[in-house]
Protein backbone atom coordinates (compact mmCIF):
# COMPACT_ATOMS: atom_id res chain seq x y z
CA UNK A 1 0.00 0.00 0.00
CA UNK A 2 1.28 3.47 -0.87
CA UNK A 3 1.58 5.96 1.97
CA UNK A 4 0.21 9.51 1.91
CA UNK A 5 3.74 10.82 1.82
CA UNK A 6 4.40 8.97 -1.45
CA UNK A 7 1.37 10.63 -3.03
CA UNK A 8 2.72 14.13 -2.40
CA UNK A 9 5.87 13.78 -4.51
CA UNK A 10 6.27 13.24 -8.26
CA UNK A 11 6.72 9.66 -9.42
CA UNK A 12 10.19 8.77 -10.60
CA UNK A 13 10.83 6.26 -13.35
CA UNK A 14 10.56 2.58 -12.54
CA UNK A 15 14.32 1.95 -12.89
CA UNK A 16 17.16 4.25 -13.81
CA UNK A 17 18.90 3.32 -17.10
CA UNK A 18 22.16 2.87 -15.20
CA UNK A 19 20.51 0.18 -13.07
CA UNK A 20 19.19 -1.68 -16.10
CA UNK A 21 22.60 -1.61 -17.79
CA UNK A 22 24.31 -2.80 -14.61
CA UNK A 23 21.90 -5.74 -14.30
CA UNK A 24 22.43 -6.69 -17.94
CA UNK A 25 26.20 -6.65 -17.45
CA UNK A 26 25.95 -8.69 -14.29
CA UNK A 27 23.73 -11.30 -15.93
CA UNK A 28 26.03 -11.47 -18.95
CA UNK A 29 29.14 -12.07 -16.88
CA UNK A 30 27.37 -14.73 -14.82
CA UNK A 31 26.26 -16.73 -17.85
CA UNK A 32 29.68 -16.32 -19.49
CA UNK A 33 31.33 -18.01 -16.53
CA UNK A 34 29.31 -21.12 -17.44
CA UNK A 35 29.67 -21.05 -21.23
CA UNK A 36 33.37 -20.18 -20.95
CA UNK A 37 34.09 -23.16 -18.72
CA UNK A 38 32.77 -25.59 -21.34
CA UNK A 39 35.49 -27.65 -23.00
CA UNK A 40 35.10 -27.56 -26.79
CA UNK A 41 37.12 -30.72 -27.32
CA UNK A 42 35.57 -32.97 -24.69
CA UNK A 43 32.01 -31.71 -24.20
CA UNK A 44 29.00 -33.64 -25.45
CA UNK A 45 25.31 -32.83 -25.47
CA UNK A 46 24.93 -33.92 -21.84
CA UNK A 47 27.68 -31.49 -20.80
CA UNK A 48 26.00 -28.71 -22.78
CA UNK A 49 22.65 -29.50 -21.16
CA UNK A 50 24.16 -29.38 -17.67
CA UNK A 51 25.91 -26.12 -18.52
CA UNK A 52 22.65 -24.56 -19.71
CA UNK A 53 20.78 -25.72 -16.61
CA UNK A 54 23.54 -24.33 -14.40
CA UNK A 55 23.62 -20.98 -16.20
CA UNK A 56 19.86 -20.60 -16.10
CA UNK A 57 19.63 -21.63 -12.45
CA UNK A 58 22.45 -19.31 -11.45
CA UNK A 59 20.89 -16.29 -13.15
CA UNK A 60 17.49 -17.08 -11.67
CA UNK A 61 19.05 -17.19 -8.20
CA UNK A 62 21.08 -14.03 -8.69
CA UNK A 63 18.12 -12.25 -10.27
CA UNK A 64 16.13 -12.96 -7.10
CA UNK A 65 19.02 -11.81 -4.91
CA UNK A 66 19.47 -8.58 -6.87
CA UNK A 67 15.72 -7.93 -6.67
CA UNK A 68 15.84 -8.34 -2.89
CA UNK A 69 18.83 -5.99 -2.65
CA UNK A 70 16.88 -3.46 -4.71
CA UNK A 71 13.92 -3.67 -2.32
CA UNK A 72 16.28 -3.25 0.63
CA UNK A 73 17.70 -0.14 -1.04
CA UNK A 74 14.18 1.22 -1.54
CA UNK A 75 13.35 0.66 2.12
CA UNK A 76 16.57 2.43 3.12
CA UNK A 77 15.85 5.38 0.83
CA UNK A 78 12.30 5.76 2.09
CA UNK A 79 13.49 5.40 5.67
CA UNK A 80 16.03 8.20 5.21
CA UNK A 81 13.32 10.49 3.81
CA UNK A 82 11.01 9.71 6.72
CA UNK A 83 13.81 10.33 9.22
CA UNK A 84 14.66 13.64 7.55
CA UNK A 85 11.04 14.82 7.77
CA UNK A 86 10.83 13.80 11.40
CA UNK A 87 14.06 15.68 12.09
CA UNK A 88 12.66 18.76 10.35
CA UNK A 89 9.59 18.70 12.56
CA UNK A 90 11.81 18.37 15.63
CA UNK A 91 14.38 21.00 14.56
CA UNK A 92 14.98 23.39 17.46
CA UNK A 93 15.88 26.37 15.29
CA UNK A 94 16.46 27.61 11.75
CA UNK A 95 20.08 26.47 11.60
CA UNK A 96 19.19 22.95 12.70
CA UNK A 97 16.51 22.73 10.01
CA UNK A 98 18.96 23.94 7.37
CA UNK A 99 21.45 21.28 8.45
CA UNK A 100 18.82 18.55 8.08
CA UNK A 101 18.12 19.73 4.55
CA UNK A 102 21.82 19.96 3.71
CA UNK A 103 22.38 16.38 4.85
CA UNK A 104 19.45 15.16 2.75
CA UNK A 105 20.42 16.96 -0.48
CA UNK A 106 23.16 16.11 -3.01
CA UNK A 107 26.20 18.31 -2.23
CA UNK A 108 26.17 20.00 -5.64
CA UNK A 109 22.55 21.11 -5.21
CA UNK A 110 22.99 22.12 -1.58
CA UNK A 111 25.93 24.35 -2.56
CA UNK A 112 23.70 26.42 -4.87
CA UNK A 113 20.96 27.14 -2.32
CA UNK A 114 20.68 30.37 -0.37
CA UNK A 115 19.30 30.67 3.18
CA UNK A 116 16.06 31.95 1.66
CA UNK A 117 15.87 28.81 -0.52
CA UNK A 118 16.33 26.67 2.56
CA UNK A 119 13.57 28.56 4.38
CA UNK A 120 11.17 28.10 1.47
CA UNK A 121 11.96 24.41 1.23
CA UNK A 122 11.61 24.02 4.98
CA UNK A 123 8.17 25.60 5.04
CA UNK A 124 6.90 23.56 2.11
CA UNK A 125 8.11 20.32 3.65
CA UNK A 126 6.40 21.16 6.94
CA UNK A 127 3.13 21.48 5.02
CA UNK A 128 3.33 17.86 3.91
CA UNK A 129 1.34 15.24 5.86
CA UNK A 130 3.12 13.83 8.86
CA UNK A 131 5.45 11.06 7.68
CA UNK A 132 4.60 7.44 8.50
CA UNK A 133 6.34 5.68 11.34
CA UNK A 134 8.10 3.21 9.03
CA UNK A 135 8.72 2.94 5.27
CA UNK A 136 6.36 0.90 3.12
CA UNK A 137 7.00 -0.67 -0.25
CA UNK A 138 4.48 0.07 -2.99
CA UNK A 139 3.66 -1.21 -6.45
CA UNK A 140 6.44 0.85 -8.06
CA UNK A 141 9.14 -0.77 -5.94
CA UNK A 142 7.76 -4.27 -6.46
CA UNK A 143 7.61 -3.74 -10.23
CA UNK A 144 11.18 -2.43 -10.11
CA UNK A 145 12.34 -5.59 -8.34
CA UNK A 146 10.48 -7.75 -10.87
CA UNK A 147 12.11 -5.82 -13.72
CA UNK A 148 15.58 -6.39 -12.24
CA UNK A 149 14.88 -10.12 -11.99
CA UNK A 150 13.63 -10.11 -15.59
CA UNK A 151 16.80 -8.52 -16.99
CA UNK A 152 19.19 -10.82 -15.12
CA UNK A 153 17.11 -13.83 -16.19
CA UNK A 154 16.43 -12.91 -19.82
CA UNK A 155 20.03 -11.99 -20.66
CA UNK A 156 20.89 -15.68 -20.23
CA UNK A 157 19.19 -16.62 -23.47
CA UNK A 158 21.06 -14.65 -26.17
CA UNK A 159 24.33 -16.22 -25.01
CA UNK A 160 22.84 -19.68 -24.43
CA UNK A 161 20.67 -20.02 -27.55
CA UNK A 162 23.53 -21.11 -29.88
CA UNK A 163 24.12 -24.15 -27.65
CA UNK A 164 20.44 -25.06 -27.90
CA UNK A 165 20.16 -24.99 -31.68
CA UNK A 166 23.68 -25.95 -32.78
CA UNK A 167 24.99 -29.51 -32.50
CA UNK A 168 28.64 -28.51 -32.97
CA UNK A 169 29.90 -27.26 -29.61
CA UNK A 170 32.83 -25.39 -31.14
CA UNK A 171 30.62 -23.45 -33.56
CA UNK A 172 28.07 -22.76 -30.83
CA UNK A 173 30.85 -21.45 -28.60
CA UNK A 174 32.09 -19.07 -31.27
CA UNK A 175 28.61 -17.73 -32.00
CA UNK A 176 27.85 -17.43 -28.28
CA UNK A 177 31.08 -15.53 -27.62
CA UNK A 178 30.38 -13.20 -30.56
CA UNK A 179 26.92 -12.42 -29.17
CA UNK A 180 28.38 -11.83 -25.71
CA UNK A 181 31.03 -9.45 -27.08
CA UNK A 182 28.38 -7.46 -28.95
CA UNK A 183 26.18 -7.25 -25.84
CA UNK A 184 29.09 -6.24 -23.59
CA UNK A 185 30.10 -3.55 -26.04
CA UNK A 186 26.51 -2.30 -26.41
CA UNK A 187 26.07 -2.10 -22.63
CA UNK A 188 29.34 -0.17 -22.19
CA UNK A 189 28.50 2.10 -25.11
CA UNK A 190 25.03 2.86 -23.70
CA UNK A 191 26.41 3.52 -20.23
CA UNK A 192 28.95 6.00 -21.63
CA UNK A 193 26.26 7.79 -23.63
CA UNK A 194 24.25 8.28 -20.45
CA UNK A 195 27.35 9.43 -18.54
CA UNK A 196 28.47 11.75 -21.37
CA UNK A 197 31.77 9.94 -21.53
CA UNK A 198 33.50 8.17 -24.46
CA UNK A 199 31.08 5.57 -25.84
CA UNK A 200 33.44 3.65 -28.14
CA UNK A 201 36.27 3.52 -25.62
CA UNK A 202 33.95 2.50 -22.80
CA UNK A 203 32.36 -0.20 -24.95
CA UNK A 204 35.77 -1.70 -25.74
CA UNK A 205 36.84 -1.45 -22.10
CA UNK A 206 33.68 -3.27 -21.04
CA UNK A 207 34.47 -6.13 -23.42
CA UNK A 208 38.02 -6.39 -22.05
CA UNK A 209 36.99 -6.14 -18.39
CA UNK A 210 34.14 -8.59 -18.84
CA UNK A 211 36.48 -11.08 -20.50
CA UNK A 212 39.05 -10.70 -17.72
CA UNK A 213 36.47 -11.18 -14.98
CA UNK A 214 35.12 -14.30 -16.66
CA UNK A 215 38.63 -15.70 -17.19
CA UNK A 216 39.55 -15.06 -13.56
CA UNK A 217 36.32 -16.65 -12.30
CA UNK A 218 36.87 -19.77 -14.40
CA UNK A 219 40.52 -20.01 -13.33
CA UNK A 220 39.49 -19.84 -9.67
CA UNK A 221 36.94 -22.59 -10.16
CA UNK A 222 33.87 -20.32 -10.11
Amino acid sequence: MTSELDNTVPRKRLLEPYTVIAEILFGLIMVLTFTGSLSVADSGRDDVRLMLIGALGCNIAWGMIDAIFYLMSCVSEKGQSIRALHDLHKAANREAAHQVLTDALPPMIAATLTPADYDTMHQKLLQLPRPPIRPKLGKTELLGALTIFFWVFIITFPVAIPFIFMDQVELAMRVSNAIAIVLLFAAGFSFARLAHYRPWLTGLMMVVMGSLVVAATIALGG
